[in-house]
């Protein structure tokens, strides 16, 4: 039988399949490679042993996640202010392993003009967002209609109100039983591990207790670039081959910066990042 593993708790994984439950155990070998939350695997049912992982469209490392289909960035407008560098690392991390990303902007009562800027920035690189008060449950039919036939993992910091949109996503009668992470990020049964909550047929949420960003250092500092979207088709115009994009001259990517064609915002968080992911490649040994 096939299914999907939608949790793991001391090597012990619970597999989804035909709308039933089951828990089983994993081979030695296959546990020794790694079976994560996510993975498809085909098990004895009689048995309850795992016997094979099927191939893995993605994999993240940090939270240990594989086959998600969608990226849910949540950052509010006040309280905790806006943190774009981190926007702007979860986008590119997306854009690495070929995920899509959704930006949610909560707390938009809080401060209009913010969200206005906030949207005019990615709004222009088209990127769908998402406008939330999840205090007022304003916005919340908006996320899942996006939700529909994916899997999807919720990024964001602390405070931003990623458990008050999943609790009005989820309702309450499931909330009580614990899935929601609390204040401190442990959950109520106090676990600190990846599960996989299914909302209708191929719609999955991971909850993902104490997580908020993804490990861009994955990501090669020569490469950037080509994960800032609208980056893409401005590197044609540089001059140099192998343009870093900061202290060039006649360099494609800064003349649009210029022009006003891509956010000067974007342009100085890309060097942010690309000094951060060259400073732990200088650093690796």
């Amino acid at each position: 039988m096939q299914g999907r593993v939608i949790s793991n708790i001391s090597n012990l994984y619970t597999i989804e399949a035909n709308n039933n439950i089951y828990s089983c155990n994993a081979r030695g070998k296959l546990k020794e490679d790694g079976i994560v939350v996510g993975d498809i695997v085909d098990f004895n049912e009689n048995e309850n042993i795992i016997e094979k992982v099927e191939d893995r469209s993605n994999y993240i490392k940090r939270p240990k996640i594989a086959n998600i289909t969608q990226i849910i960035c949540v950052i509010s407008a006040k309280n905790p202010k806006p943190d774009l560098l981190m926007l702007d690392k979860q986008l590119a991390y997306a854009e690495f392993i070929g995920i899509k990303p959704v930006i949610i902007i909560n707390k938009i009562d809080l401060d209009e003009r913010k969200v206005k800027e906030i949207k005019d920035i990615y709004g222009n690189i088209e990127y769908p967002i998402l406008a939330t008060n999840a205090k007022e449950n304003k916005g919340i039919e908006d996320i899942n209609k996006i939700l529909e036939n994916n899997i999807s993992v919720f990024a964001g910091n602390s405070g931003v109100g990623k458990s008050t949109l999943l609790n009005d996503i989820f309702g309450e009668e499931i909330t009580k039983s614990g899935i929601i992470s609390n204040k401190n990020k442990k959950g109520k049964n106090t676990t600190t591990n990846i599960t996989l909550y299914k909302l209708k047929e191929n719609e999955y949420i991971a909850d993902t207790p104490g997580f908020s960003t993804f490990d861009v250092s994955e990501i090669d500092s020569k490469d950037l670039a080509i994960y800032f979207k609208e980056f893409k088709d401005k590197i044609k115009n540089c001059e140099f081959i192998g343009c870093r994009h900061i202290k060039e001259e006649n360099c494609g990517i800064k003349e649009a910066v210029n022009c006003g064609k891509i956010s000067e915002n974007r342009y100085e968080n890309y060097i942010k990042i690309y000094e951060y992911l060259k400073d732990k490649e200088e650093h690796k040994w």
